[in-house]
């Protein structure tokens, strides 16, 4: 219903247009044709008379006016000529041309049309309203260009419509302590004679901080929802433009609507586009965005105190945003949301399949614990892929199958299953994939195998998949020296079974140098004692590689290459000895992956004598 009804908002100018098309062809059309009628030969009266005598005439005809005659020749030439007005044309004819050839003549009067002058009025007035529409039109778009200059420092933002759909702190799955502190907004916004009577301030702005899915602009829908009171919405983008002083005219508008308005809501998102921090720029400090944030600060802590609006902001860049706009007074509260848990994870992906028919014997839980890092967007876009693929299947319900394949693609990509390797590359990819496996498996402090495969997903030719058995948080060193040796498993089992390497390893061997030097530079986990070197400063212009401080010496680099070098070919020893002695199953776990392309958990511990993992330790290393 609202497809027709904007058509018919939007048909009349579009009518109008081509109103004024066809009246153009049509009068193009009859000039045209009324130009060709005028274009005949006009001669004298006495070549007229002349063509009589000559015998070339076949008929005469007398124009309406009795003035103008048309002659028709025998050639079907037209012409014509002027007589004198009050003189007939069979007078003139009598006295010049004998009666013998004058009866041959046919001589005919022109019956004076009644409608010759509507229609000579309306070919007039045709270009003149084709001209008066025209610049009618070009009047009506001079005065639109004029409304949008005139508006062109009034603010964007969006009120939201009491009759929408509200989002409500229900609908929002886990971050409890996010909630209670907006719980805690929401109440203040409600009641606050409860809160000013012990003396107690209303805060002045809220900034929701988290990475990018995590559901910051949800919490601030939802807080919209509880709050019932006016919500403004707004993207910090829209306040920037070319010119200067556009964005602090929108501010200051947007705070003027929001003061006619109090109490109620301002919500900001994306703030990093205009609050990153002042005078980092290579030029003067007085460009467009820093007066943009100027006027931000003023409005929210200015002279007026007594406004009951607040500002609630969401950004994944709270280390880039100036500090004047995180002091107490401007945003008073910092709420920090972090990636589901396991249990935050279950709750959104029940929260997100609400409205789509789930098999009754589907384990939302083993999906939760198979997404460790997922955000609160990934689970969405994982039910979204489930249910596409219970579509393509043709099934009325979602199986627990296609969450599995779900779950793979988001995490890995989807197959590729175009790309066709040869049977060599099949080979190299099945021993290299068998070699994380069975290193990872082997060494106590590395995630469980779930799965093994060597069917193409994104750029990687295979993937080993472990999981973890819990959300970590912390990671020790000796985590971190298996995770290394496992991933310099692939490089170290081609190298045993083909006796070279290939560029397969080239992502793992880049995974691996990245761990190593966090574990020198950053967590203090190698010989050079519990220090950190480097500090990464990502400043606004110049980006993060000029913005990189070397804080140690020359000498103090060649010992950290020398300490990454170190850890990395003690996880290469570990990866290679463990390999050594189990190179039958290395060689039988790739055969079967030759055959079957995949490996599940249970497929892969049966070729290991216990399900148990070795009593190896990494105390040696």
């Amino acid at each position: 219903m609202s497809h027709f009804a904007k058509i018919k908002q939007t048909s009349p100018r579009n009518n109008f247009i081509y109103v004024l098309a066809i009246a153009l062809i049509l009068t193009s059309i009859l000039i045209i044709f009324r130009s060709e009628k005028t274009e005949i030969k006009e001669i004298p009266i006495s070549n007229f008379v002349q063509q009589i005598k000559d015998g070339k005439v076949d008929k005469v005809i007398v124009k309406e006016d009795q003035v103008s005659v048309n002659i028709v020749l025998k050639n079907e030439e037209i012409l014509t000529t002027t007589k004198e007005v009050g003189q007939s044309v069979q007078d003139l004819l009598r006295q010049e041309i004998p009666a013998a050839i004058l009866k041959d003549i046919n001589i005919t009067v022109e019956k004076p049309n009644d409608n010759s002058f509507w229609s000579n009025l309306i070919i007039s007035i045709i270009p003149i309203i084709f001209l008066v529409g025209f610049f009618a039109f070009m009047l009506h778009r001079a005065q639109g260009s004029s409304n949008q200059a005139m508006s062109f420092g009034k603010s964007s933002a969006r009120l939201m419509d009491k009759g929408t759909e509200k989002t409500m702190f229900k609908d929002v799955a886990g971050c409890l302590e996010a909630k209670d502190e907006l719980i805690e907004i929401v109440d203040f916004l409600k009641n606050p004679s409860k809160y000013t009577s012990m003396g107690a301030k209303i805060p002045k702005g809220v900034l929701i901080l988290g990475p990018p899915g995590t559901g910051k602009t949800l919490l601030a829908r939802a807080v919209s929802g509880e709050a019932k009171v006016p919500f403004f919405n707004i993207s910090g983008s829209e306040f920037v433009e070319m010119f200067v002083g556009v964005g602090a005219s929108r501010v200051r508008d947007l705070f003027k609507k929001a003061k006619r308005n109090a109490p109620c809501i301002i919500f900001i998102d994306e703030i990093d586009a205009v609050g990153r921090q002042r005078g980092a720029g290579l030029g003067g400090g007085n460009d467009e965005r820093e007066q943009t944030l100027n006027q931000i600060l003023t409005e929210m802590d200015g002279f007026e105190t007594e406004t009951n609006i607040i500002v609630i902001a969401a950004t994944n860049r709270p280390d880039v945003l100036d500090p004047a706009l995180l002091r107490p007074g401007r945003f008073d509260r910092r709420i920090t949301i972090d990636r589901p848990d396991l249990k935050d994870r279950e709750a959104v992906l029940k929260v997100h399949s609400r409205n789509k028919p789930l098999d009754k014997n589907i384990d939302i839980e083993k999906i939760a614990k198979q997404t460790p890092g997922f955000s609160g967007a990934d689970l969405e876009n994982l039910m979204n892929e489930a249910a596409i693929n219970a579509a393509k299947d043709s099934k009325k319900h979602i199986y627990q199958d296609h969450l599995e394949k779900a779950v793979e693609k988001v995490m890995m990509g989807p197959e590729r299953k175009s790309r066709i390797l040869s049977l060599k590359e099949r080979n190299i990819t099945a021993i290299h994939e068998a070699g994380h496996a069975i290193v990872g498996h082997i060494l106590p402090e590395c995630d469980p195998v779930h799965k093994i495969s060597i069917i193409s997903r994104g750029m990687a030719l295979g993937v080993t998949w472990f999981l973890p058995e819990e959300d970590k948080h912390l990671y020790s060193k000796s985590k971190f020296e298996a995770e290394l040796s496992s991933l310099l498993g692939g490089h170290v089992a081609e190298k045993l079974t083909f006796g070279e390497v290939t560029t397969g390893a080239s992502n793992d061997l880049e995974r691996a140098t990245d761990i190593a030097r966090k574990m020198v530079t950053k967590y203090g986990m190698s010989n050079l004692g519990p220090l950190t070197f480097g500090e990464n400063k990502e400043e606004i212009f110049l980006g993060r590689d000029l913005g990189h401080i070397k804080n140690y010496s020359e000498k103090t680099a060649q010992t950290i290459d020398d300490a990454i070098k170190s850890i990395i070919e003690d996880a290469y020893k570990d990866a290679e000895e463990i390999l050594v002695k189990h190179k039958k199953t290395l060689k039988e776990i790739a055969d079967f992956l030759l055959k079957k392309e995949s490996i599940s958990n249970t497929e892969f511990i049966k070729f290991f004598k216990t399900h148990a993992k070795s009593p190896k330790s990494s105390s040696n290393k």
